[in-house]
Formats: structure tokens, sequence, C-alpha cells
């Protein structure tokens, strides 16, 4: 018998609202990886479309965790970033990446801080500075074009994109430090919509695509880097867990178009994972 893999995953919780830690824990430990998670904000929901929500900052917590899982010698085969709520944060994640790094273990970063060409709400100016130095210890990243640029100090544009101008993302997001990338939200007319990736280790870059679904589902970044994640874990490769993690994603979000749910509340990830867990090869 393997031994089981596990990860530690550093997110929000969002208590209504399918996103970030409640997305990640059920989406990965479904792909038979042990889930340790880390949480860095309690919120009473999501902050995309919906107002008044709670907000409790846990940055306080966030070492004193680590130093009790090294007391217990803990190792991990992945560190996982997602939204972190602060600029202190970066600095605490990045204490949180030195502790832990082995030469075994992969660090893969989210760096969750915009969209649509804007900053988060509550995210200052700088704060892609500060991510970029996170960005700078991950093996693997997983920015939207937004995020991109942002890292890259380039002003946002619209789509459709060009192949040339992806391609010029990737290499120069490959130069910051990560040695695989993908990009989401690329596409390059209005049917077909997908990511880029682009593993430095091979010849690259790959896309996958995907017929186009309209609207704005919430927390789909979070679940298609949840799954890409498992795949990766799984041994998959880059470009092979990109496309089972963007079928599981236009899957999750096709049902939940089709049942008329609010976007705002996420999307119907959990009926599909089933079929995440038959793609991975687990059953």
């Amino acid at each position: 018998m393997m031994r089981q893999k596990r990860v530690c995953a550093i997110h929000d919780i969002s208590c209504f609202g399918k996103c970030s830690l409640t997305v990640a824990l059920p989406i990965i430990s479904s792909a038979g990886i042990e889930v340790s998670v880390v949480p860095t904000i309690i919120l009473s929901t999501h902050t995309g479309g919906i107002t008044g929500y709670t907000r409790r900052d846990l940055s306080g917590d966030i070492l004193p965790i680590i130093s009790h899982w090294q007391s217990l010698n803990l190792t991990f085969d992945a560190i996982y970033t997602g939204y972190l709520g602060s600029f202190e944060q970066l600095d605490i994640v990045s204490e949180v990446i030195a502790r832990l790094r082995s030469d075994e273990n992969l660090i893969i970063v989210d760096p969750v801080m915009a969209d649509n060409g804007r900053l988060y709400t509550g995210f200052s100016e700088d704060f892609p500075s500060g991510m970029l130095k996170l960005v700078q210890k991950a093996d693997i990243i997983v920015p939207n074009i937004t995020e991109a640029t942002l890292l890259l100090g380039e002003p946002f544009r619209e789509g459709p994109y060009t192949k040339e101008y992806i391609n010029k993302l990737l290499t120069g997001l490959a130069k910051l430090g990560p040695n695989k990338i993908v990009i989401t939200g690329v596409y390059f007319d209005e049917l077909k919509y997908g990511v880029a990736c682009l593993d430095t280790s091979g010849a690259g870059p790959d896309y996958v695509m995907s017929s186009r679904i309209s609207g704005h589902y919430h927390g789909t970044g979070d679940i298609f880097a949840s799954a890409l994640a498992a795949g990766i874990l799984n041994d998959y490769s880059l470009v092979d867990s990109s496309g089972i993690a963007a079928d599981f994603t236009a899957r999750s979000i096709t049902r939940t178009e089709l049942a008329g749910t609010d976007p705002r509340f996420g999307v119907n990830f959990e009926a599909e994972l089933p079929e995440l867990i038959k793609r991975l090869g687990l059953i």
C-alpha cells in the first residue's frame, strides 16, 4: 500500500459560498490526499457580489499552528496557498513556506487578488508587489489573466487574446521563478474558453479549451486550482492535470447553469466528484 500524500492548504473559510477551503478540502480529499488546513480568515460569506459579510482575521493563529505541527514532526507533499486577506499575511505565509519547505515537496500558489482587470475588494495597490515575492517561492502558480499582468507589471488587456500574447505572459511568469505555470481565463474567440500551461522542463506551451459557458460563477478558480493540485499529486503531468481540472470545472458550471442556481452561491462541484475520481483513475 502506497503512503498517503498530505497537503497543507492555506486559504480562507467562507462559511457560505463555495470557494477556498470549502472546495479545496473536499476536492483534494476525494483524490485520496490528506488535507491539513490553515485558515487565514473566516468570512460569513464570500465577498463576490454579496455585501454585509462578517470577517475575522486569523493572522495571529497561523504561525502557532505551524509551530505545533513542527513539534509533531509533520511533513507535507505540497503547500497550497490561495486567498490571503492582508499584506501581513503574505509575509506570514512566506514564513510558513520557509518552515515547511523540503527538497521533496511542491509549493503551489494561486495568487488570488484580482479579476476582470481589477483588484478584489479590500486589496491595496501594493498588494501585487507582495504577492510577487510569494510567487517567486513557488514551483507551480495558477493566476488568471488579470493576476498574470499584475505580477508582470503590465497593463490588463481585454480578450480575445492571441497565442503570441499568452505565450509572452507564460514565459514572463516563468522568469519569476516557478517552473510550472497555468493561466486561467484564456480565450481566442467567443466560442472556446480555457487555460494555458507551461512546464519549463517540457516543450509547451499547451492549451486546454472547452465550450464557453456564459455568465460568471463564483469560486470556479478555486475549484480548478484544487482539482489541478489533485491531479499533480496523483502524478499526472501539468497538461493532463489541467485537462482533468478544466473538464471538472466546466461540468460543474454546466450542472449549475442547468439548475438555475444563483451564480453568486458557487457551482455544484459536489455532484461531479465521482467523475473526477474516475478521471484520476482512483476507482
